[in-house]
């Protein structure tokens, strides 16, 4: 049996959404970009910005030089990730097998063999289209084909409004016209590379041997000679329900490179993991850190918690390097995430002798102060560690 892959595109997903919630904002060109650092770049923009010259990536002060009234919004990013946490609930209903990044737009959805219950692929395409713009107000491209990698050209191919199906066995013929910049999977390097050799189209490059493009590309020729074919095995990442990772938010009121407030600030979100893993009976194994600059840059680390815990003081005691290894950079800090996965369920077993553990007697206190704020609110008890702290947004 053909593959049935869907591929949803909001284009220009960031500025789409804000200018959702900002309908004044429409036919109008904006930019999402971070504003107050000198060396800021684009992250995103709308149509009206792009017809006059903006790209993603560009610096802040070029951007102010080709107009100065237009209208910079700083990113949300924990507002992107909540719209795309509804895509994700919508997409659900049709299909388990759904890929999605956490703020891009973009949705890939394994529907094999799913038409007797919601009919071919492009009426369940048509159908998540309809429901997207009815509850979140957006209207998403869509492709449908037997792979990954031609649905998401074909979308690149009706940007930013439309549809397109391309049927089993016309991945060829699709392609071959194709300049080589739509294909996924080609990096820069090699972009411009092929343009030294004067290969500007799939169609060119197919016409090459795998021996002949080990000459350049070495190890990644046989990737490349599948993919100027249409050929995609990967796929589609499917979501299980025993391992969602937890992350918890903190954006600073005032962007900051201070030790101590971002210390706070890592507290406050290590108590909100544990308190959920505390709930849902489990512990983890694996934390991930991820700072947001100003300038919107990212830097991400991972660390492995050994043994896994749920415990505030041990889970703390983790972070912590964590935050220094990935915190690198002069530039002020606006937003933290933190990332519990690889979670397990808790064994418990019965003590073997009376005495109890110290790390039993602060799972015990801290059960009670989850009671406690269950109760009377989340800073009904606050530890010293962030009984300072009042410069944030958590969530």
């Amino acid at each position: 049996m053909e593959r049935s892959i869907i591929h949803l595109n909001i284009a220009d997903f960031a500025a789409a959404v804000e200018i959702n919630l900002m309908p004044s904002l429409k036919g109008y060109p904006i930019i999402i970009a971070p504003t107050g650092s000198p060396r800021a770049v684009v992250y995103d923009m709308n149509d009206q910005a792009y017809s006059e010259g903006i790209r993603k990536g560009m610096p802040l002060a070029r951007v102010r030089r080709i107009n100065r009234k237009i209208k910079i919004i700083p990113p949300r990013f924990n507002r992107y990730e909540q719209v795309m946490q509804e895509i994700f609930k919508t997409s659900l209903a049709y299909t388990p097998a759904i890929e999605s990044g956490l703020w891009d737009g973009h949705l890939f959805l394994d529907v094999t063999g799913t038409h007797r219950l919601f009919g071919p692929p492009r009426d369940v395409a048509l159908k998540l289209k309809q429901e997207m713009k009815k509850k979140l107000g957006l209207d998403p491209i869509w492709s449908v084909a037997t792979n990954k990698l031609v649905a998401k050209v074909a979308t690149r191919m009706v940007k930013p409004r439309g549809e397109y199906i391309v049927g089993p066995g016309q991945e060829e013929s699709f392609l071959e016209p194709l300049p080589i910049t739509l294909l996924p999977g080609l990096s820069k390097t090699e972009i411009l590379q092929l343009r030294t050799f004067n290969l500007s189209y799939i169609s060119q490059i197919r016409s090459l041997s795998l021996a002949q493009l080990v000459v350049p590309f070495n190890h990644r020729a046989k990737l490349i000679h599948g993919l100027v074919r249409g050929i995609d095995l990967t796929p589609v990442t499917q979501t299980s329900g025993k391992d969602v990772p937890l992350h918890g938010d903190h954006e600073f009121a005032d962007d900051t490179n201070e030790a101590d407030p971002l210390k706070k600030a890592l507290y406050l979100l290590v108590e909100t993991l544990c308190c959920t893993l505390r709930r849902q009976d489990r512990i983890a194994s694996q934390l991930c850190l991820t700072l947001s600059y100003s300038d919107g840059r990212q830097q991400g680390i991972t660390g492995k918690l050994s043994p896994p815990t749920a415990n505030e003081m041990v889970m703390f005691s983790k972070a912590t390097p964590l935050l220094f290894r990935a915190w690198r950079r002069r530039i002020r800090i606006r937003h933290i995430r933190l990332t519990s996965s690889k979670s397990v369920r808790r064994q418990t077993q019965a003590t073997l002798f009376p005495e109890t553990p110290k790390a039993d007697q602060q799972e015990k206190i801290f059960r009670v102060v989850d009671k406690i704020r269950s109760k009377f609110g989340t800073y009904a008890v606050c530890t010293g560690q962030t009984l300072a702290n009042s410069s944030a947004q958590t969530g």
